[in-house]
């Protein structure tokens, strides 16, 4: 399997960086923006258009975007627990089987964008009113990592899954499989 398909701007990088204001503000830009630029990139698309794949194997256009709202609801979830908990575990999910049921095949685009404006409203309007130590000291426990995770490091996660998911769309428009 060809990895730069599979992961267009590399793997989610860890932190393990003194993280800056600066840093957050840029994991904060690209979540506010998602939406749009998502929406913007995926507006004019045909049904035919919304099949092709970034890989083979790889979801079509169509899952990717349920997918990211899919994710990125559990994101919000994941947040409220680590912040009205002791270091939750979260429930992990099957992102697989979800990306094959009807409303990643069959459901218009619409519906998972608009989640997507919602959710990253939320989540940045979340993160913007937590302070630096807030999101660093606040985790929770994610199972399928067996790690403890940060919030911190939670914003950097999602920043990258945005940028990672545009990719894949930009390579399924280039590539067309």
């Amino acid at each position: 399997m060809n990895t730069n398909l599979k992961f267009p701007i590399g793997e989610c990088p860890i932190i393990n960086y003194p993280v800056s204001q600066n840093h957050i503000n840029e994991w904060v830009e690209c979540l506010r923006s998602f939406p749009v630029l998502l929406e913007t990139l995926t507006s004019d698309l045909n049904r035919e258009q919304l099949k092709w794949r970034y890989r083979t194997g790889g979801w079509n256009i169509k899952q990717v975007v349920h997918h990211c709202a899919d994710s990125h609801m559990n994101s919000i979830i994941r947040f409220k627990w680590a912040l009205t908990e002791n270091t939750p575990e979260i429930k992990a999910y099957y992102e697989a089987k979800w990306a094959e049921l009807p409303d990643s095949l069959d459901l218009p685009l619409e519906a998972s964008i608009q989640i997507l404006k919602g959710v990253h409203a939320k989540m940045v309007y979340i993160i913007e009113n937590l302070s630096m130590q807030k999101l660093s000291e606040t985790k929770l426990y994610h199972p399928e990592h067996q790690s403890y995770l940060s919030l911190l490091e939670m914003v950097n996660m999602y920043a990258w899954h945005s940028k990672h998911h545009y990719a894949h769309i930009e390579q399924a428009l280039v590539h067309k499989w």
